[in-house]
């Protein structure tokens, strides 16, 4: 029998809601152990006030962001937001954790906003990228090439432009396993 694959998706308060709530329901759906990561396991709000304590009584379990372990996971996902991976990406032990899991071969991946935490993580030098139009510069900023495609995959990285590609999104990622 195969072993249950694990992901984390990292997010924090003022989260895109969409961008959460669609991948922890179908990565559930799929069999896969879900954990939410927020600083200090705090339940937050989403941008347009979507508690993630509902996605926790049923779809997940929420943990602390500064406590992860490489070992405990198959995937991270960074959910965008312009507000929450802003948040995430000055948390030092996020940083570490999703450098580690790259370093691992495991699966990075981000859309939208999500991004921003790979730049500080300090892992897109050198990849194709995408991430919200708006983070463009950011993203070339970073030493990567910038592809306004739905997905970009480059290795074990993954990066998706907006909600409207959440779908094409998420069948890339379950690709992979």
């Amino acid at each position: 029998m195969e072993s249950k694959k694990r992901v984390v998706i990292i997010t924090a308060e003022a989260f895109e809601d969409e961008e959460v709530m669609y991948p922890i329901m179908r990565l559930h759906e799929e069999g896969f152990e879900v954990n939410i990561a927020t600083k200090d396991a705090k339940l937050v709000v989403g941008r347009l006030n979507f508690p993630l304590e509902l996605l926790v009584r049923y779809y997940g379990k929420l943990v602390d962001a500064k406590n992860l372990k490489t070992d405990d996971y198959d995937m991270v996902l960074i959910p965008g937001g312009f507000e929450a991976p802003d948040r995430v990406r000055q948390i030092k032990e996020v940083l570490d954790f999703v450098r580690k899991m790259y370093e691992e071969k495991k699966l990075v991946a981000a859309f939208c906003h999500g991004p921003w935490v790979l730049i500080s993580a300090g892992l897109l030098n050198d990849k194709k990228a995408t991430g919200y139009v708006g983070i463009k510069d950011d993203i070339t900023n970073a030493g990567a090439t910038y592809i306004d495609e739905p997905v970009v995959e480059d290795g074990n990285i993954i990066t998706s432009r907006h909600p409207k590609d959440i779908g094409v999104f998420m069948k890339a990622l379950l690709a992979r396993f």
